[in-house]
């Protein structure tokens, strides 16, 4: 399948990369904002390079790559689906229920399949993490971290305005970080019965770093989310009769099992692509070319369910993004 992108950041030479590695879609062109962007890009990977969104939706793409800054996601989704192209967006989608509904809906008129990139939830070792996880028994409690130093928050202090650190474009530790464990917890155990976060905000209102409770019958997910302090801790799912102990969450490069019984410990990852992204690819991919509305219906759902979390403890804390 032939793709195009919009937005220049490592993120997407990293799926153009491991697009090409799955051998199951293409490059055909790339679109930014600044023109000398779009065209060094486009130079690097033989793609054609457009300013003009609405120029490079007019050219043979099957479906359209999203990793703008986060506030974008949403008008530039509505307009890759009014050019009935199918859209495979960066984390977060969107930053309201009401918003993904919009899509959900728009996307059904035109017959189109819009997905969200969790790359997490398609590894090999993710997969290997969802077969073990009867083995830790009745879960009890369960730890999530996703704490990196951003490599623009030394710009931040020096008084600029980075993307990630600014409300205008929907950006903080939450939105940024925070969704890859909160994604992963409903994924594994569903939508909370109650969730709730305490943010540590900088000078500009946005959060730098946040605690989120989740709370399910008989045991709570703690994530911790960080862009201005960096972990050393691995994250944890405990169980009444054993641990899963997983050393990052994006990818899990080391998973053990530890059976609270015979005290013994059982390493679970195996082998996987370093350039990650191409599971997710290749599910995409598989769902567009077999239209396959189920998948697409379930993935939306846990779309929907992630950011019903992070609107309503967003609004809780009174952190609000253009238009709320």
């Amino acid at each position: 399948m032939k793709f195009s992108t919009i937005g220049t950041s490592w993120i997407t030479q990293r799926f153009i990369d491991s697009a090409v590695k799955s051998g199951k879609a293409s490059l055909h062109s790339v679109y930014s904002r600044r023109e000398d962007s779009a065209q060094q890009m486009a130079e690097a990977n033989h793609a054609k390079g457009f300013t003009d969104l609405n120029e490079m939706l007019k050219e043979p793409a099957d479906f359209i790559y999203i990793a703008s800054p986060n506030a974008l996601h949403y008008e530039q989704i509505l307009q890759c689906i009014t050019r009935e192209k199918h859209v495979f967006v960066e984390k977060p989608m969107v930053y309201t229920e009401a918003q993904l509904e919009e899509i959900r809906k728009q996307a059904a008129e035109k017959g189109v399949l819009v997905a969200e990139g969790f790359r997490h939830l398609f590894s090999p070792n993710y997969k290997q993490l969802k077969n073990a996880l009867l083995k830790v028994g009745q879960v009890r409690s369960v730890l999530l971290q996703y704490v990196q130093y951003s490599s623009r928050y030394d710009a931040y202090k020096r008084g600029e305005e980075p993307n990630v650190f600014t409300p205008e474009f929907a950006g903080g530790a939450m939105m940024d970080l925070g969704v890859y464990p909160l994604s992963m917890a409903i994924d594994l155990f569903g939508e909370p019965e109650q969730a709730d976060y305490f943010p540590v905000r900088l000078k500009n209102g946005v959060d730098g770093s946040g605690t989120l409770v989740l709370s399910y019958d008989g045991f709570h997910v703690i994530i911790l989310c960080s862009k201005i302090a960096q972990a050393t801790i691995p994250s944890e799912i405990h169980g009444e009769d054993g641990t899963l102990t997983m050393d990052h969450l994006a990818p899990i490069e080391s998973l053990l099992f530890f059976d609270r019984k015979t005290k013994e410990s059982e390493e679970l990852a195996g082998h996987q692509a370093e350039l990650d992204m191409m599971y997710e690819v290749e599910a995409f991919v598989r769902m567009v070319e077999e239209n396959d509305t189920r998948v697409h219906e379930e993935w939306l759902e846990r779309s929907r369910r992630v950011v019903r979390v992070t609107e309503a403890v967003r609004k809780q804390q009174g952190i609000l993004f253009p238009g709320e």
